[in-house]
């Protein structure tokens, strides 16, 4: 059995990858801010706002085998109508955020033999999108951050990163809201389908586990083939 800790698990891919973590047998502490679910089940749910001045992990256990980070945005706005303070909010979210987070665990992420985080950024980093310079903006650091981190931390704690494209959450709810929206989007891309938290979910089982052992500095773009496919 291992133990991991999930930031922002109360909905989404988070919450799918803390149930199946969870289903697997594991340990997980889980994090939510706006949304505690009602039926945690095995999960040890705890409130954390990423944005607060100083993170603490005082209910973590002293060893911790991953971390993972979900919180994020998407703000899909024409540049000139975004303020820089709008990106400062988003880099605040989804960098310093992950940012605290792994420095308040590293000391339970040393202690473990082979520990993992993952991290998330998307498609739209790699190809360049219309209306995304606010959620590229931040993904690109979190990209970047990714690869320096893995370096430093090699050889005990490895760090990768997912990359999806649009997936079906409540957070990309207002995209894919109609029976026409989701058609569209999923025609966008060569498999011809959207993505499900299962599929973003199983990626990132694969890299907390064993089986990624030998995987680090890793962007992963599971994104039903958008980023390097033109059919």
């Amino acid at each position: 059995m291992s133990t991991y800790l999930i930031i922002g698990a109360s909905t989404g891919i988070g919450k799918k990858l803390a149930d199946q973590l969870v289903d697997s047998g594991h340990r997980v502490y889980a994090t939510y801010f706006k949304n505690k679910p009602t039926d945690p089940g095995s999960i040890e749910y705890h409130y954390l706002n990423v944005l607060d001045e100083n993170i603490q992990f005082d209910f973590v256990s002293e060893s911790l085998d991953g971390l993972v980070y979900c919180p994020g945005s998407i703000n899909l706005r024409p540049f000139a109508r975004i303020k820089p303070a709008d990106f400062v909010d988003d880099f605040n979210l989804q960098v310093t955020g992950a940012i605290k987070s792994i420095q308040a665990a590293l000391p339970r992420l040393k202690k473990a033999e082979n520990s993992s985080i993952v991290l998330f950024s998307t498609v739209a980093v790699q190809t360049g999108f219309p209306f995304h310079t606010q959620v590229s903006a931040s993904k690109g650091a979190v990209e970047g951050l990714t690869r320096a981190l893995a370096a430093e931390f090699a050889p005990n704690i490895r760090v990768n990163c997912i990359a999806p494209s649009l997936t079906d959450t409540p957070l990309a709810a207002p995209l894919l809201n109609t029976d026409q929206k989701r058609e569209a989007n999923a025609l966008r891309h060569p498999l011809k389908k959207t993505g499900t938290t299962q599929n973003i979910a199983d990626m990132a089982d694969f890299l907390l586990s064993g089986k990624g052992s030998w995987i680090s500095g890793q962007i992963f773009h599971v994104d039903g083939g958008m980023s390097s496919l033109r059919v």
